[in-house]
Order: C-alpha cells, then sequence, then structure tokens
C-alpha cells in the first residue's frame, strides 16, 4: 500500500507493488482447534494413568511374590533389613 502510493506519487517503476493481505478468522474456528487441542490432551492423560495402572500392578505382584518367596512379611522385612545393613 505504501510503495503503491509511492510508485504513483514519484512514477518510479523499478519498485515492485506489495499488497497486504490480512487473514480473519471465526470465533468457531478457534473453538474447534480448541476441541481438538481438548481430545488430545484427554486421551494423553487416559494413556498415562494406564500405564502408571500397570506399572502400579507390576510392583504390587513383585511384592506379592517376594513375601511369598521369603516366608511371609516379617520373612520380607527380615531379608530386606539383612540385605541393607549385611547383619544377617
Amino acid at each position: 500500500m505504501v510503495i503503491k502510493q509511492f510508485t504513483e506519487a514519484t512514477g518510479d517503476t523499478t519498485m515492485t507493488e506489495k499488497t497486504l493481505t490480512k487473514t480473519r478468522t471465526k470465533a468457531g474456528d478457534k473453538a474447534t482447534s480448541q476441541t481438538g487441542l481438548d481430545a488430545i490432551t484427554r486421551s494423553s492423560i487416559i494413556a498415562m494413568g494406564g500405564i502408571s495402572a500397570v506399572i502400579g500392578l507390576w510392583a504390587l505382584a513383585s511384592l506379592v511374590s517376594a513375601m511369598v518367596s521369603a516366608g511371609g512379611p516379617l520373612g520380607l522385612l527380615k531379608g530386606w533389613f539383612g540385605a541393607v545393613t549385611g547383619l544377617w
């Protein structure tokens, strides 16, 4: 716009004319992109929750297995304390 006015005023044809374009977006377009972001966020939270649940179940299964092989909870605590301190 400014270049066009300069060209018309001075008669200089060596400069190129540039046009400015404005893009308008509707409020509905932004809501659609926000909805898409919400769907991605929700699926990410569900995935993280599922992975956390699997890790928790694995830890519980490992603890139960250790209790069974040690002869119960007291045997497990005695074995853990002995392994950490080196006394038993």
